[in-house]
């Protein structure tokens, strides 16, 4: 043992104040750092058993240079670990408090209060377990409470350093904090902890991970509130068998009035199997708070109810919000009776007052109770805007990423159809799919207020669904919940989510827009999954995952012909197969008018459906009136789809209406501006009003923010082609051929090399253009480039003529193609201008 150091010692740069206490580990002191910063320390001072153990000695250190690095208002901050000549000690921060043991013992606590101290534990493990630590020996005797009633949790990562219990010590007694401690030696190292908080695989030395210390939580909540710990026993091992094998005593046996979202939470905190518990401290933290809130709506109800009517039969009983408990913490105290004065006594009578009161008051006071708290988050009133995140998939099965990104994406489709709400769009959050939250940065770069995050486990048919709004200017939590439900259910989940987001925002929910957001789409949850699993594979934008988003479509809509939202996805995939070489036009366009057309039979209200019809009648039939009119009605129905506005930019440039085109494509960018299509759009239709250095620049802009984006690549081979600055366009065009691998590329960069007078390998790529379009569908435009560039005008016009007359998908663009030039005195070129009723 150490030799115990007097006041005013002198260990390397802190001066000893006075003795904290002594634990397994060695003596505490108060210290004063004698640097400039003169600040209060906990000086802990490793025994010489410690100190003199190299392994443990290491693995000390580590674990203290771990913690150091946790950053949060919730852990106990570590300042240093050193050495002197005669002792290893760690400084940290010096709490100005008692341990919870002390502070719950013989004092009676509101529930309120036993919450507030369990969200500030929890979100102490979150902030831990996020940055990879576990903490092992969560215990009253760990957590500090300061005299402002801050939370600090001790000794993260820090247990398995202490020593076995001596023997002959009773589990039950809690004169010593190391009166329950157990060594338990495993295979490849030792697992340490306090028997009372261990959980099942805790006591047996394998398998701890983070869900041990929401176990350890659980423990702890339960005591604070029963006065006992849950598992019980004569002796050590009598009380692990307890842990692995026996059920709690429900705490409404223990005490009166528990609600049963509480016993529910602390039920799945205990739960014996991991995977049946949270698997996260964040989504405790969700429920933790939404209860804690919940009472305080509850008393902001309460203190709008008259005098009188709060003594009537079935009423709320006056005072239960500030009623005290009595939480003494004692693992050998017998079990607290029926006198336990909870402020959830009467809480079943309370909501029943509540309703009589909010007929009684017509709504408003209940209203304005709910609402009070919402708005002190959020000064500013209603959020108008709002990001929603790519869901987390917790799943151990990769297959289900299809459930995590379709929840978010059918949310922010619900979300978009609200005309006072901007959402950002899919292509935008994607990017930051497996990223870390940082609400306010996302909030910056997308030009929200409120962004949204979600978790999604899937187990058989089992579903948990965590998720959290959270106001960004602030960086507060306007809400959360927790939704454990089953598969059949996902579909009504997801509209009860947006319905709520919605309320959350103080948006009104009235008319169409209520429409919106509680639509039934589909009553066949068989055939939302199918969908889910196409826009999954959509979203991705390959030739090969555009094929089997169709397979899932045609399967959706087998399940439910009446399913509109999947005709019209299935028409959005359709009108892109020509543009990725799938199919050629004739094949998939006719297919895309036809879905179209049936979900508008439907559902004449999806702006998808408008959107692909009228990009059908500009790229296949050349009717640019019909297209504009659905294009536009794509926009009057849903004004903030992003795409109807960058596709009719698209019609308006390839009109010569160059000037509405830079506005649509503007706005598109507005709603979307982290989109990489869209963008890159903006770029198009600079190079097509002959604005080249612009163009280049928007393109950089695109590629600085998505540097493997294909298409970007594609408008910088373009547009330096056409400035002839072909030392830039022909590795421009390599790239983008590179990252594409289609015909088009192929085409482009034969044309480029031809122009600079590699004519050798221009022509090898124009034969290897002609083998593939026997094999697949190569857009005969691809092979009119390579003709061009070889100054082969006969040839290029032929195959010109020949890809209008297959439709093919960039023989829109003719009247305005800058590569195209050369040719517009052509008789041939005026007369396939006239026939794709385009302007001169």
């Amino acid at each position: 043992m150490n030799k115990e150091l007097a006041a005013n010692t002198i260990l390397s740069h802190y001066r000893i104040v006075s003795k904290l206490g002594a634990g397994g580990m060695g003596e505490v002191y108060l210290a004063q750092d004698t640097s400039e910063l003169g600040r209060m320390v906990a000086l802990k001072i490793l025994s010489a058993e410690v100190a003199g153990d190299k392994d443990r000695l290491q693995r000390f250190t580590q674990e203290a240079r771990t913690v150091s690095n946790l950053n949060h208002p919730n852990i106990l901050t570590v300042h240093e670990f050193g050495q002197s000549d005669s002792a290893s000690f760690m400084a940290t921060e010096y709490v100005d408090g008692v341990t919870l043991r002390q502070y719950v013992s013989n004092r009676r606590l509101k529930l309120v209060d036993v919450l507030d101290v369990t969200v500030q534990i929890v979100a102490a493990l979150n902030a831990a377990h996020e940055a990879g630590v576990t903490h092992r020996d969560l215990k009253p005797e760990n957590v500090m409470i300061r005299r402002d009633h801050i939370v600090k949790v001790l000794d993260f990562g820090l247990a398995k350093l202490s020593e076995p219990p001596p023997a002959g010590v009773a589990t039950g007694s809690a004169a010593s904090e190391d009166a329950t401690r157990l060594q338990v030696n495993t295979s490849p190292g030792v697992v340490m902890g306090t028997v009372s908080y261990m959980s099942p695989e805790q006591s047996v030395g394998k398998g701890v991970d983070q869900r041990t210390d929401i176990w350890s939580v659980g423990v702890v909540l339960y005591e604070m509130l029963a006065g006992a710990v849950p598992f019980q026993g004569k002796d050590i091992h009598r009380q692990i068998i307890a842990i692995q094998e026996q059920q709690p005593a429900p705490l409404s046996q223990q005490v009166e009035g528990v609600p049963d979202r509480l016993e529910d939470i602390i039920g799945k905190c205990l739960a014996k199997e991991k995977d049946e518990r949270y698997q996260t401290a964040k989504d405790l933290l969700i429920d933790l708070r939404n209860l804690r809130r919940k009472l305080d709506v509850d008393a902001e109800i309460e203190r709008t109810i008259s005098p009188a009517l709060r003594g009537t039969s079935g009423g709320v009983q006056p005072g239960t919000q500030d009623a005290p408990v009595n939480t003494a913490v004692n693992t050998s105290a017998a079990h607290t009776t029926s006198s336990a004065e909870y402020v959830v006594t009467g809480i079943k009578r309370h909501k029943l007052a509540a309703v009589v009161v909010a007929l009684v008051l017509i709504a408003g006071i209940v209203g304005l109770g709910f609402y009070r708290r919402a708005s002190n988050s959020n000064t500013e009133g209603t959020i108008s805007s709002i990001a929603v995140m790519p869901f987390q998939n917790r799943s151990a099965d990769a297959d289900t990423e299809y459930l995590s990104d379709g929840l978010a994406e059918s949310l922010i489709y619900r979300l978009s159809q609200l005309p006072n709400l901007k959402v950002s769009p899919t292509s935008s959050v994607m990017r930051y799919k497996g990223k870390e939250l940082d609400a306010q940065r996302i909030a910056a770069e997308l030009g929200v207020q409120a962004v949204m995050s979600g978790r999604m486990t899937q187990r058989g048919e089992n579903l948990s669904i965590s998720v959290e709004l959270i106001d960004a200017a602030n960086n507060k939590i306007i809400w959360g919940e927790q939704y454990e439900r089953k598969m059949s259910d996902l579909l009504a989940t997801q509209r009860e989510i947006a319905t709520t987001i919605a309320e959350k925002l103080q948006l009104k929910l009235s008319g169409e827009g209520a429409k919106g957001i509680t639509k039934r789409y589909t009553e066949s949850n068989d055939a939302y999954q199918l969908y889910l699993k196409g826009r999954f594979l959509w979203n991705k934008r390959t030739g090969e995952s555009l094929k089997r988003a169709v397979e899932f479509y045609n399967q959706a809509i087998e399940r439910d012909p009446g399913f509109a939202l999947a005709y019209a996805a299935l028409a959005e995939t359709y009108v892109l197969f020509p543009n990725y070489e799938v199919a050629p036009p004739a094949n998939s366009m006719p297919q895309a008018k036809a879905a179209a057309q049936r979900a508008l039979e439907l559902d004449e209200s999806l702006a998808e459906a408008h959107t692909a019809l009228g990009w059908y009648y500009c790229q296949f039939e050349f009717d640019w009136v019909s297209g504009e009119k659905e294009l536009r009605r794509a926009i009057e129905v849903n004004p903030n789809y992003a795409t109807a506005h960058q596709w009719l930019a698209e019609l308006l440039a390839q009109t010569k209406r160059f000037d509405e085109g830079q506005a649509e494509v503007k706005r598109s960018s507005e709603i979307d501006p982290l989109s990489p299509i869209i963008s890159t759009n903006v770029g198009f239709q600079l190079l097509q009003a002959r604005r080249y250095d612009e163009s280049i620049t928007e393109f950089n802009r695109t590629l600085s923010l998505h540097p493997d984006f294909a298409v970007a690549q594609q408008g910088l081979c373009w547009t330096y082609n056409v400035m002839r600055e072909f030392q830039l366009a022909i590795p421009a065009c390599r790239k983008a051929l590179e990252l594409a691998r289609g015909g088009y590329d192929k085409g482009y960069l034969s044309l480029v090399l031809g122009r600079a007078g590699q004519r050798e390998e221009a022509r090898k790529l124009l034969h290897e253009l002609k083998g593939e379009s026997d094999q697949r569908y190569i857009p005969s435009m691809a092979i009119a480039l390579a003709y061009l560039g070889l100054n082969e005008k006969e040839e290029a016009l032929q195959m010109l003529e020949k890809d209008v007359s297959e439709h093919g998908y960039w023989v829109g663009t003719l009247a305005v193609a800058p590569e195209l030039d050369e040719l517009r005195s052509e008789s041939r070129f005026k007369a396939l201008i006239k026939r794709l009723n385009l302007p001169e």
